[in-house]
């Protein structure tokens, strides 16, 4: 699974590039993105002062095509990432996952504003487990799975920052894993049982939400060699509890050395009401979850 992730991030990445270098040929299209692989390694042998072998590797690709013509644009984004850890006692253990996908179709309004209907789609490629429990999956591909549909307005003054502000849309959440379901992972209604504790009707697999949504971006090199994008996405539900925000928010920096040498900073902070995280304490309830990620490797960049 690790190695056909890794060579379908290439692959995409090596397509993305042909893309660019025959945009000039294309006259609304423009196409841009990056890619990283990042790898470590300890091998220890009779090593006195204690250790594990290990081997680590992260990887991740983002894609952009955007199209302009007249008053008509659709912007696309694609973002893949996928990152594994291998030690002597544990083998395969997933350290980041992500698949993003957005597509947003404006037609203008006025200088800066357009109207805009906006479609996304998130989930992950590989189970996930709280580690340092290895067998119990609390996470895997489409489970969950995060659809959005949202109608507004559009602003953008520049080519590197756009506000996307949507007062209706709404959001669906799949959870294709029937014992994750029961349980009510991911805000979906968990299963019901009797006085003597016998299932009556599993949980269901879907959520709905319906509520008014922000999306801004901002990607720009913002010193020789040195790029930076963020994104940061807001939804309040207007059926339950809409003062409780859903927020995801991921910054990536990148460092560029030269034409194949880089090093990326990523962060991403996500709080959702709706996803219950047991802690170091015993207790279960929604907490702010917070990624970092560092990695120096391989690295390319097309596209302005």
């Amino acid at each position: 699974m690790k190695q056909r992730f890794t060579l379908f991030l290439f692959m995409a990445l090596y397509a993305g590039t042909a893309k660019a270098q025959t945009a000039d040929t294309v006259k609304h299209w423009n196409y841009k993105g990056n890619g990283a692989l990042s790898l470590s390694q300890v091998s220890l042998t009779n090593w006195a002062a204690g250790g594990e072998n290990t081997f680590a590797t992260n990887a991740m690709v983002n894609l952009i095509a955007n199209y302009q013509k007249d008053k008509l644009s659709w912007n696309n984004y694609l973002g893949l990432a996928y990152g594994f850890l291998n030690q002597q006692s544990i083998k395969n253990k997933k350290t980041d996952d992500k698949i993003d996908l957005s597509s947003k179709l404006g037609y203008s309004a006025s200088k800066y504003w357009n109207y805009s209907l906006l479609a996304g789609f998130k989930s992950q490629f590989a189970d996930g487990f709280n580690y340092p429990d290895d067998s119990t999956i609390i996470s895997r591909f489409m489970a969950p799975g995060y659809f959005q549909l949202a109608l507004g307005m559009d602003y953008k003054p520049t080519d590197y920052f756009s506000l996307f502000l949507s007062p209706v849309g709404t959001r669906l959440t799949i959870v294709n894993d029937e014992k994750l379901a029961d349980m009510g992972a991911f805000g979906v209604d968990p299963a019901t049982y009797n006085n003597e504790n016998v299932l009556i009707s599993h949980g269901k697999k879907t959520r709905w939400e319906f509520g008014a949504s922000l999306k801004a971006g901002f990607l720009r090199e913002i010193a020789k060699n040195v790029s930076l994008g963020s994104k940061l996405e807001l939804l309040s539900n207007y059926l339950k509890n809409p003062q409780n925000i859903v927020v995801n928010w991921e910054v990536l920096l990148t460092l560029k050395v030269n034409s194949f040498l880089s090093t990326t900073i990523a962060t991403q902070l996500i709080y959702d009401d709706n996803i219950d995280i047991l802690d170091k304490s015993g207790k279960t309830g929604p907490r702010t979850q917070f990624k970092e990620l560092i990695g120096v490797g391989l690295g390319y960049k097309f596209g302005k």
